[in-house]
């Protein structure tokens, strides 16, 4: 019997020296997760996440939750340093953009006001300087306004079922008089089976005029400018393309960011205020679609539009 007990004794002191450790070693194991997520957190561009080997279930699971967490800050933390640059590049770029007219206007003025006996006709040459300079400035706010409403969440487009062909055709027709100006060849490859798209009419028709503007802007040194309409099972896809200085593989990603402007596009010939192409991208993901741009300069670059392709009045599946 005397045997019996200290065995129990035994047993149990065994086993609450176990559960002494055990709950010293859960202490001192949530101490360090503590400690240690405190040191992540407190310098968010390491980038690290909680490390520790233990056998306890309970504590796996909260390191897994742990570090899916840190993730997730980690990735915001890079999201927000990354829209700040682009802030910061769009708030440069539009006292650029708006203080170069705005200081012509402010000259020819003062030019005016001081030389009342200017001749009529070199009068009548900076009022229209005035004039165009104005309208610019009036034009590249729309812009910022415009791209405004698009990234609210409240914008939406009503979709419904759209016929490309014929919008593709008044599209291009619309740029007739400055492809023949400026001697442009034009390939038009548009097929005579009608082809829809689950699209909004006024929207499609900004994309395809800011991206044939922006072919013919961009593109004149190829004097080349193709418009293709095509599709397959489920979408349909529109092709601008030119033959001109094309776009560098480094600043392909970077194209539809706000205010992105190429190194040379302040040189006067190829001026761009850098918000076209992410007009047109937020109007295409508006039309639960999406653009992509592949380009070889001085050989090809196409930005192609995808649309989800309509078949008897019906979303192709």
């Amino acid at each position: 019997m005397t045997a019996l007990l200290i065995t129990v004794v035994i047993v149990l002191l065994s086993f609450n020296g176990y559960q002494y450790m055990s709950s010293r070693k859960l202490r001192s194991d949530i101490r360090y997760i503590s400690d240690k997520l405190e040191q992540i957190t407190g310098d968010s561009h390491r980038g690290e996440k909680l490390l520790m080997m233990t056998d306890e279930p309970i504590l796996r699971e909260l390191l897994r939750a742990v570090n899916h967490l840190l993730e997730a800050n980690q990735e915001a933390t890079a999201g927000y340093a990354k829209t700040e640059m682009s802030m910061k590049r769009m708030l440069s770029n539009i006292s650029h953009d708006l203080k170069t007219p705005l200081t012509v206007v402010v000259g020819y003025i003062e030019t005016l006001h001081h030389t009342p006996d200017m001749p009529p006709e070199e009068r009548r040459y900076m009022l229209d300087k005035v004039n165009r300079k104005a309208l610019e400035v009036l034009s590249l706010i729309n812009k910022f306004f415009d791209l405004a409403v698009l990234e609210s969440a409240d914008k939406n487009l009503p979709l419904s079922r759209i016929a490309l062909n014929e919008l593709c055709r008044q599209s291009i027709l619309e740029f007739y008089e400055t492809l023949s100006a400026q001697q442009f060849e034009v390939r038009i490859d548009i097929p005579d089976t009608p082809l829809y798209a689950f699209a909004n009419e006024e929207a499609l028709k900004r994309i395809l005029n800011n991206l044939l503007s922006n072919a013919i802007r961009y593109g004149r040194d190829g004097r080349m400018l193709g418009l293709a309409l095509r599709a397959d099972k489920d979408s349909v896809y529109i092709d601008v393309t030119d033959k001109g200085k094309g776009i560098a593989e480094k600043d392909q990603n970077q194209v539809f960011e706000r205010m992105y402007t190429l190194e040379d596009s302040r040189n006067k010939s190829y001026q761009g205020s850098g918000l076209g192409l992410t007009i047109t991208k937020r109007l295409a993901d508006k039309l639960q679609g999406s653009i992509q741009l592949r380009s070889r300069p001085f050989e090809e670059t196409v930005f192609t539009v995808k649309l989800h392709r309509m078949i008897e009045g019906k979303r192709a599946e």
